[in-house]
């Protein structure tokens, strides 16, 4: 597991030739707008402050433009920062010398790329190997290491294929194992699978899941999809021309949007596998009936698991497997499709 988050704090970007020149006037209320109107200059982020949980799936959204692509590159430092800290054990990323922030791209980060970028003329197995020969790790030690994650991401049989052989899927399977190889602490996703078709992504998103699951990786994933961003974040942050708008679980988002622009990304979600049933439990009122539900089980799971043991109660169990409350199936069915007034409404009675 990663041994520490990262931890962004009071981070500008401001594109163009003297960005520095203008840190005050942001700071001071100038609009992006403004900013380029006047002095010709991209206002890219704007006093960002984000924790990003070590062994967690960070996921960063928002339109394009809002600026998250500028942000997850700025913490393996591809992007210089006009001003801010980015700090990982301790350390600031941005403060880091050549030679320091060069060892820290080699052992600490890997990223994997939307456009996949594999190298050609490389096999898969090369490719899946390519940080580790950079390192100088022995070709026998590399192919040991770059063969099990070949075989972990299910490409088992194509390590002598080339790029051009592969679907999209598979080619970006490759692209993960290059960066699983390298044991980085820290796994960066740009867009990682917006280029591929919608059930190869969702197949790829249950890879990184099950992953996930035993690596316990410092994971940053930019998206555009907010049912991605649900489906893959412990915590997601949505973005607006370079700020932070909201930051929170995908249950906070989804029932408590921050303001218009946000209720405009939820109000198409499928509660019902977003809000979990601790959300909607009553308090125990009596000894715990009917089948246990753990308490971050979702709606939708919860209603197929009652209706398959044909059961219409249940009780609710938190880790160490204690009840904590109780649910009814028609509660869990309503739930999904009530309006999120109604739920905050319910939430916040409890």
């Amino acid at each position: 597991m990663a041994s520490h988050g990262i931890e962004i704090r009071e981070l500008y970007k401001i594109f163009g030739p003297r960005g520095e020149d203008y840190i005050d006037l942001v700071k001071a209320g100038m609009t992006k707008a403004e900013l380029n109107d006047k002095h010709d200059h991209v206002l890219g982020l704007k006093d960002i402050n984000i924790s990003m949980p070590a062994g967690g799936i960070t996921v960063v959204m928002g339109l394009s433009g809002s600026g998250k692509s500028t942000l997850i590159r700025h913490i393996n430092r591809l992007i210089e920062p006009t001003a801010g800290q980015v700090l990982y054990e301790d350390v600031d990323i941005c403060q880091m010398s050549p030679s320091a922030l060069r060892d820290f791209r080699r052992h600490k980060t890997a990223m994997v790329f939307q456009k996949f970028a594999l190298l050609p003329h490389r096999t898969v197995m090369e490719n899946a190997v390519y940080g580790l020969e950079i390192q100088g790790v022995s070709r026998a030690e590399r192919e040991k290491k770059g063969a099990y994650w070949i075989e972990r991401v299910g490409l088992s049989g194509f390590e002598n294929n080339f790029p051009n052989q592969l679907s999209g899927g598979m080619q970006q399977r490759v692209g993960l194992a290059r960066a699983l190889s390298n044991d980085a602490d820290i796994l960066l996703m740009d867009e990682a699978f917006s280029a591929l078709d919608p059930l190869i992504r969702v197949d790829m998103q249950s890879v990184l899941l099950d992953l996930q699951e035993e690596l316990q990786k410092t994971i940053v994933f930019i998206t555009h999809d907010l049912d991605e961003a649900l489906r893959l974040g412990d915590m997601i942050t949505i973005l607006r021309d370079g700020e932070v708008v909201q930051q929170g679980t995908g249950q906070e988002i989804v029932l408590r949007p921050a303001d218009s622009y946000i209720s405009a990304f939820v109000k198409e979600v499928n509660r019902g596998r977003v809000i979990q049933v601790r959300t909607i439990m009553s308090p125990l009122a009596e000894a715990p009936v009917g089948m246990p539900l753990k308490s971050s089980t979702v709606l939708e799971e919860a209603a197929r698991a009652m209706t398959v043991a044909g059961q219409t109660d249940a009780h609710v169990v938190d880790k160490a497997g204690t009840p904590i409350g109780s649910v009814d199936l028609s509660a869990i069915i309503s739930s999904m499709v009530t309006p999120t007034s109604h739920l905050d409404h319910q939430v916040a009675a409890r």
